[in-house]
């Protein structure tokens, strides 16, 4: 008889952390778990089993079920922007930072609509680093034209207004990024493929996205490990198209996975995950 493992409330978060990814690994091999079999997979209590799996549900990795989880479907959901902008915003700054560490005094720059580059916004306005910024999203036009002083020049990329996402797409929106050209794109994403293709909730955004990286001479994708496990319902590119990847919690597997990719892949530190 097997001799059962000790059970614990939870453990502390580098642990937890570890736990869920390996959830969310198992959840990927068999497409469905149940809170039985965490706790005697990892020994752990039936709360700290449903917890895990509710950060996962947060997160986007999982579908939560009656006793259990299972991999969510395909996405089209989005977050309104408020609700986004308060997760995770740790993992947030730092990926920011790191963005803005890359960037020199006078480039000129598309920022999207994420949540995660708004914190680069904030990191330009700290550093006080001079920019030109061409964006679509209207939280960081307010942003830089509140507190970005003389060095900031702002662009607003204008069209339809989005509610949800606080953004302008469309036609219009496509038609000034193709009349700009952008030393770097900062950018997010709603998850990225098995095949490596980069995705977006929003057809529109995925779009305008798409533009960006064509008139850019470097763009930079800003995620944590998430962001794997999830897509999204309109393809924005292959990832091979990105030449640099900025990421937190990424297993050196999952790293060398988006290299094969084609992609350029920089760690940053930080274990939780920064939603797009």
């Amino acid at each position: 008889m097997p001799i059962a493992r000790r059970r614990t409330d939870d453990a502390p978060g580098v642990l937890a952390e570890a736990r869920r990814r390996e959830i969310a690994d198992r959840l990927r091999a068999h497409g469905a778990v149940t809170v039985a079999e965490l706790e005697e997979l990892f020994g752990v209590s039936p709360m700290t089993a449903r917890r895990d799996l509710a950060e996962l549900e947060r997160r986007g990795v999982v579908r939560r079920t009656h006793g259990g989880a299972v991999l969510p479907t395909i996405s089209a959901h989005e977050d309104s922007f408020a609700r986004r902008l308060e997760v995770s915003s740790e993992d947030k700054a730092l990926l920011a930072a790191a963005a803005v560490q890359l960037l020199t005094p006078r480039e000129t720059i598309f920022l999207d609509s994420s949540t995660t580059t708004y914190y680069v916004a904030k990191r330009i306005v700290e550093t006080g680093l001079a920019a030109t910024v061409l964006t679509n999203s209207l939280p960081v036009l307010e942003l830089l034209f509140r507190e970005g002083g003389p060095d900031v020049e702002v662009i607003g990329i204008g069209g339809t207004l989005r509610r949800l996402t606080r953004s302008f797409v469309g036609p219009f929106a496509v038609r000034t990024v193709q009349g700009h050209f952008a030393d770097r794109f900062l950018f997010s994403v709603k998850g990225i493929a098995s095949n490596g293709m980069l995705t977006d909730a929003d057809p529109l955004e995925a779009e305008l996205k798409r533009s960006m990286i064509e008139q850019a001479g470097e763009s930079v994708l800003l995620i944590d490990h998430s962001k794997l496990t999830v897509r999204g319902l309109s393809v924005i590119a292959p990832i091979s198209e990105v030449q640099t990847t900025l990421a937190t919690g990424l297993s050196a597997a999952e790293a060398d996975g988006l290299r094969l990719g084609g992609t350029t892949v920089r760690a940053v530190g930080g274990a939780s995950p920064a939603t797009a």
